[in-house]
């Protein structure tokens, strides 16, 4: 899998780059935008690691320019030190896959990007018994149970918690969320409903970090289920 990582601060371009060579990415370092555009007209990466404050444009130009002229195959994890709601939802919104607030931690990084990597390249299987951890997923039957034990769910439960834990660690948008378990727009009555189920299997699922989940509300954009590590 190859990487290019654009980021003027040459600490923590080395870090990105160091850190992904050592789990088997080959990562190729930019400091200035023309360049890695150049580049990429070029060649083709699997992912872009994208810092947002940059010496010649904003990374969101660099965002735009590549949503609009590659491929949506290539991931782009944006890297800000900007953690407001409505940074992290415009960043979203403009295109970027997912994205990590400065400091950044090795492990933090690795698994955003093997999660990316992973959604990119191989399709999800939506039949069929599904498994994360302790959760089994019956779409057949569409029954889940928590370590063996049956969780009463409406249909469109089954298939919003499904949905979610298919793309674990994955920011996933509002409107995708809606048009896959509900197939209509994303209006204002659909949203205050997917809240709505989102705050029921919060209870029913225990999606709290002290059982090793946090289902994320990401104002102004979606939902995030993320595995919390234990400890």
């Amino acid at each position: 899998m190859r990487v290019a990582v654009l980021e003027d601060c040459r600490e923590i371009r080395e870090f990105v780059s160091r850190q992904l060579t050592s789990a088997g990415y080959q990562c190729q370092e930019f400091v200035d935008s023309n360049a890695l555009l150049d580049e990429l007209r070029r060649q083709t990466f699997d992912l872009l690691v994208l810092d947002w404050m940059l010496p010649d444009r904003p990374g969101t130009e660099v965002l735009h320019w590549v949503r609009a002229n590659l491929p949506r195959t290539l991931a782009v994890l944006f890297l800000t030190s900007r953690a407001s709601d409505d940074d992290v939802s415009s960043v979203l919104n403009s295109g970027a896959d997912d994205y990590l607030v400065k400091p950044i931690t090795s492990g933090m990084l690795l698994a955003r990007t093997r999660a990316l990597l992973r959604r990119c390249s191989v399709p999800i299987e939506l039949s069929g018994p599904q498994i994360f951890d302790d959760f089994e997923f019956d779409s057949g039957r569409g029954e889940l149970r928590l370590r063996g034990a049956l969780i009463s769910l409406t249909p469109k439960q089954f298939a919003l918690a499904l949905l979610l834990f298919q793309h674990l660690d994955a920011p996933l948008p509002n409107a995708r969320i809606i048009e896959a378990v509900w197939r209509r727009a994303p209006d204002e009555p659909a949203l205050r409903t997917l809240s709505t189920h989102a705050s029921m299997l919060r209870t029913k699922l225990g999606l709290r970090p002290q059982h090793g989940y946090r289902l994320m509300p990401l104002y102004g954009y979606g939902y995030r289920l993320q595995r919390v590590p234990s400890g």
